[in-house]
């Protein structure tokens, strides 16, 4: 899928020619490219190739944007600009949003992301034990409820997020630094492909683009962007989830963080945030209620039936395994899609659903 004009492919491998000379710039002490990447070409020439701008002029009077998008196709990337439909509408509203969405993937989650509400799931990359079993869960749960999870496939929660997204049956999003098609850190090869086939990699840079210091936080830009709310579940200060965490804010979305241990230096940044107003999150649950503004009651921790005693719940998982998606079991049991989705969440939560595709459900036997 190659939807993207010359002047946005032409912006995007502009950018990635000068992501060292931007990384240069910016050095150690600087490491959001703020206000850079949202510079018109002649301004972006300018600040970031310094001395070198003919170099930079050659290499684009160099640059076949034809023979590129030709490449692209071949080797079966995605590549959406900000003018195209199937951009996704939410990351219009950053102030820099990027020129192209490179991806490597299902093709079909972008129109997932533009429909569905989307949690981003970030934290730290050295996650304590309560932080990993945490992270899973909560991608899981989502992932069961049919809430895209967006994350960075960075070690620690990152990654515990996006595998749990993965076994609940759901549509993992990574947002990746580089080029969706280089896997970084490499020990997780392996997600990157599950994450291909399940869902989505996605990057403002072109395919084969290493990452740099810089983009990083860039990327956390569109994490936070793409999604109804962000939720950070372990983090330091300062750190690159409380960035993402900032980047929510600014856009006015809903900011979550999970309670840590008080003594814990990895969740002195997520306290942090619970005292500035975030969004308590203990569960899958809490995310529900905070994405639907609804509150399905689970089933007890003592019902050990083979159905749960909420009738609302009851009559969706009946429902659940003849339906092939979120609508269809909403008109089946006269519920409203947000009030469904709360419950198919719960109800894999609880073992008795899980997730078979990007749509669908099996009935567990319990």
């Amino acid at each position: 899928m190659i939807d993207a004009c010359d002047a946005c492919l032409r912006r995007s491998f502009l950018i990635a020619h000068l992501a060292p000379r931007i990384a240069g710039l910016l050095g150690r002490g600087e490491r959001r490219a703020t206000g850079l990447l949202g510079l018109p070409e002649s301004d972006l020439l300018a600040a970031a190739a310094g001395r070198r701008v003919e170099q930079a002029l050659a290499f684009l009077d160099a640059l076949s944007v034809g023979r590129e998008r030709g490449r692209l196709a071949a080797a079966h990337v995605i590549a959406v600009c900000r003018h195209a439909e199937a951009y996704p509408p939410l990351l219009r509203e950053l102030g820099d949003p990027p020129a192209v969405l490179f991806g490597t993937g299902r093709a079909e989650v972008l129109a997932v992301l533009a429909r569905d509400p989307t949690v981003t799931i970030v934290g730290t990359r050295r996650a304590s034990p309560y932080g990993t079993e945490v992270a899973y869960a909560l991608g899981r749960g989502l992932g069961a409820a049919g809430v895209p999870v967006v994350s960075g496939l960075a070690l620690g929660v990152d990654g515990t997020a996006h595998r749990g997204c993965l076994d609940g049956g759901g549509v993992p999003v990574a947002v990746v630094a580089s080029g969706p098609d280089v896997v970084y850190p490499r020990r997780h090869r392996s997600l990157h492909a599950r994450i291909r086939e399940a869902g989505l990699v996605i990057a403002e840079m072109p395919p084969a683009t290493e990452p740099y210091r810089w983009s990083f936080p860039a990327r956390n830009r569109i994490m936070a962007s793409l999604a109804h709310m962000t939720l950070v579940v372990e983090a330091a200060e300062p750190s690159g989830s409380l960035i993402t965490a900032d980047f929510a804010k600014d856009l006015g979305r809903c900011v979550g963080a999970v309670p840590g241990r008080v003594t814990s230096s990895v969740a002195r940044g997520t306290n942090n945030l619970l005292k500035d107003g975030a969004a308590p999150i203990s569960g899958t649950e809490d995310v529900l209620d905070e994405l639907f503004g609804v509150g399905v009651r689970g089933p007890r921790d003592d019902d050990r039936t083979n159905e749960p005693a909420d009738p609302v719940l009851a009559r969706v998982l009946d429902a659940a395994a003849a339906c092939d998606s979120v609508e269809a079991v909403a008109r089946a049991t006269g519920q409203t899609a947000a009030t469904t989705r709360a419950a198919l969440g719960r109800l894999e939560a609880e073992g008795y659903l899980t997730r078979r595709d990007l749509e669908g459900w099996e009935r567990t036997a319990r």
